[in-house]
């Protein structure tokens, strides 16, 4: 009977649960066409079907915030956590209700449940609690502000006083502009932009044809250049350190879609006053997150690249903006659009203008640009592009002629451009690697040790793109040259010519002889292999491992504690397992060249290690 029972209730479930799926549905539906009331009601008839089913309660709570009906919202996310008490949905909705109830602290607690719930759900919320605080901090100004007006305080009635002005009809361009210009000077704190949003200062634009007609023209006469100017520097005194404000100009969308637009108007005053509108927002996170969120900054890459041309401080203003740009996932996204069409012709044709352009600003946009490399599918479109290569190259060849500081400055750059680019190989890499490498030779004589540094960092990865390429800087006597900078480099410098070693004495014999007699009885290799820096000692012991094939190399460590420094390594616990390897590959070959080497490992009871190291060496 029990069990006769139990069958009809999941019958009788199935048959509910089937029911109310249908039901949501169709709340969802009415949901998507803004039909909140219809969509309210098929939640409810749903959950007359299943009382327990978490979703139904969560879409009729999230349909409640949008008919203003929060505590029935709250109720709903309430219900939903007794289904399910992990329910991020739940928590997020009941957080809206309660910030749209001015309950901030219950907000916040709401959106800290979320982040104990998720920890990888931090951006959402940083959105979520920006959102309260901000919310917060917007009623407690205007209720500061409202007391000001309250007790006559002069500034305050002034921005009244002025905006009223400025709504009046039919006056002229000029009228305006001298409003505006007045009104900007007016505003000098929190209180008075907070006045000036409470009194409907953002309608300027919207409710004013002369003005929007004039800030929107695509050929601006004296007067309403002088107008644009003027609104551009009342946005800037009322967005100053007002994220409200902030908010409220960029949703604008006369301003949302003029501001590329003004960016590119050729008027230096207009470009000059935009650029420093928008690093308001660029300066800091909740600016920037603005900006990627309500704008679209496909074409921003290349907008703000074209200051580069710029002799002032329009390039400056610029080239800030883009690099803190660059700081948002968003943008790079956006970036790569207009990337193969439309910025890197531009970029390479600044590049191959260097001499002309503002070389201060080009060595910053080359930086942003390596920067941008970070993104794999930016950084694929770059390495394909053989322009972009020849424009890097004739930069160098230019710095051989044109040696000042700030073209130093951008020869550094391009390196570390170069260096990001060669993450990726294919076939345009190939094409251009002795090119490059003859390049970075040159640049092994320069007298700034960062260029040095970066000259054998580009080495070290164009390297192992062509056996060409190898040859030729062996010829050049790249051998000698590294283990040079191996006495005297620091850690950088090391890291990249052992690994530059360690690929010109992989497969050329010249190489491997050129080392043996360079560096008399291994001493730098030896020093190399002491390093804390797993890379350099991984490298080190490859390198080792590939000379030891030239006559009399391993008799020549004889006298020696080689044997106790790769017997260390290949028994280690070093993090990166080509430590162990390649030394175990180097002692196998040490002992194989030389065996009067395998008395000084069976002292040290090696012979074990040794012989495990042998499948190495049988396999190279």
């Amino acid at each position: 009977m029990l069990e006769k029972d139990a069958k009809e209730r999941a019958k009788r479930r199935k048959r509910n649960e089937h029911l109310a799926n249908a039901l949501k549905e169709k709340g969802n539906d009415a949901f998507r066409k803004g039909d909140y009331v219809i969509a309210i009601q098929r939640y409810t008839e749903g959950l007359e079907k299943l009382r327990d089913k978490q979703e139904l309660y969560t879409n009729r709570a999230q349909a409640y915030l949008k008919v203003h009906e929060y505590e029935k919202a709250i109720g709903d996310c309430e219900w939903a956590l007794k289904c399910n008490e992990k329910c991020i949905k739940a928590y997020f909705l009941m957080g809206k209700a309660h910030l749209s109830l001015k309950h901030y602290s219950e907000a916040r607690q709401c959106y800290e449940k979320i982040l104990q719930i998720n920890p990888q759900k931090e951006s959402l919320f940083k959105d979520c609690m920006n959102e309260v605080n901000l919310e917060e901090k917007r009623i407690k100004d205007e209720e500061r502000a409202m007391k000001e007006v309250q007790s006559g305080k002069l500034a305050a009635l002034s921005i009244k006083e002025l905006l009223q002005k400025l709504h009046r009809p039919d006056q002229s361009v000029l009228y305006y502009a001298g409003g505006i210009r007045l009104l900007a000077g007016t505003v000098k704190d929190c209180t008075e932009q907070t006045l000036f949003r409470t009194n409907n200062g953002f309608s300027i634009l919207g409710d004013n044809e002369i003005v929007r007609r004039g800030f929107c023209a695509e050929s601006k006469n004296a007067a309403e250049v002088d107008l644009s100017v003027s609104l551009l520097l009342l946005w800037q005194a009322v967005c100053t350190g007002n994220e409200e404000n902030q908010r409220l100009l960029l949703t604008h969308p006369d301003v949302n879609a003029q501001l590329p637009k003004l960016l590119s108007s050729g008027v230096s005053e207009i470009q000059k006053e935009t650029l420093a509108l928008i690093y308001l927002y660029s300066e800091n996170e909740n600016g920037r997150r603005l900006l990627v969120r309500h704008l679209d900054l496909t074409k921003w890459l290349q907008v703000l690249m074209m200051f580069v041309n710029s002799p002032d401080a329009r390039a400056s203003s610029a080239i800030n903006i883009l690099s803190d740009l660059t700081q948002e996932e968003r943008f790079k996204t956006q970036c790569r659009v207009m990337l193969s069409t439309d910025v890197l012709p531009l970029f390479t044709q600044l590049l191959t203008s260097a001499k002309l352009v503002n070389q201060a600003a080009l060595a910053r946009c080359i930086g942003i640009m390596g920067n941008l490399c970070a993104d794999v599918v930016i950084r694929m479109q770059m390495a394909e592009c053989k322009e972009c290569w020849q424009a890097c190259l004739k930069l160098v060849d230019e710095y051989f002629d044109v040696s000042t500081s700030k073209y130093q400055e951008c020869l550094f750059a391009v390196l570390g451009l170069m260096m990001n680019l060669l993450l990726e190989s294919n076939v345009i890499v190939q094409y251009f690697a002795v090119d490059i490498s003859g390049r970075c030779m040159s640049l092994l004589r320069d007298k700034d040790g960062r260029i040095v540094t970066r000259a054998i960092g580009v080495l070290s990865r164009i390297l192992p793109a062509s056996s060409s390429a190898v040859e030729e800087v062996v010829k050049g006597g790249v051998v000698k040259k590294m283990i040079k900078f191996l006495k005297a480099g620091g850690q950088t410098t090391c890291n990249y010519g052992i690994k530059t070693l360690s690929i010109c004495t992989r497969s050329n014999r010249q190489a491997q002889e050129d080392l043996v007699k360079s560096d008399k009885g291994f001493s730098v290799l030896l020093k190399l292999l002491d390093s804390e820096d797993e890379m350099i000692v991984g490298n080190a012991a490859l390198c080792l491992g590939q000379c030891l094939v030239v006559p009399g190399a391993a008799t020549s460590l004889l006298n020696s504690s080689i044997v106790m420094i790769l017997l260390k390594h290949a028994g280690g616990d070093a993090r990166r397992t080509s430590v162990q390897e390649n030394a175990a590959i180097a002692l196998g070959k040490l002992c194989v060249a030389e065996p009067r080497h395998i008395f000084q490992l069976r002292k040290l009871n090696g012979l074990a290690i040794l012989n495990s190291s042998m499948k190495y060496v049988h396999s190279v």
